[in-house]
């Protein structure tokens, strides 16, 4: 990916969101859905968390080693939601609560309050 760092984050941020209506649709599945939208945006957002998570430069910065944990933390459990073969509703719930992936949402929120 040759993004810049607010690419990475604007991702995420629109891949959780996406996510949260998926999440309210009640779908058992994803299958027939023509390419599945949810399976493309949680692929994005595992793009976009491996660069922050291995391609961030370590900056000296406590907080970016922060992300970059929560980073790759957060990449564990979307690539376990990608590994199923049906991805319902309730799966995509339960992934936008987890703490690693709310936790680096959080700190993504943080550092672009810095960036702006």
């Amino acid at each position: 990916m040759s993004n810049s760092l607010p690419e990475y984050i604007e991702v995420i941020e629109a891949g959780y969101e996406f996510l949260l209506a998926y999440a309210a649709q009640g779908r058992e599945s994803d299958e027939g859905q023509g390419g599945s939208e949810v399976r493309t945006t949680l692929a994005g957002m595992t793009e976009a968390a491996k660069a922050i998570a291995y391609e961030t430069t370590d900056d000296g910065n406590e907080f970016t080693a922060v992300i970059r944990e929560d980073a790759v933390k957060s990449l564990a459990a979307i690539s376990l939601v990608l590994a199923q073969e049906k991805i319902s509703s309730e799966l995509i719930d339960n992934l936008n609560a987890s703490i690693h992936v709310r936790a680096l949402l959080t700190d993504l929120f943080l550092l672009s309050e810095t960036l702006d």
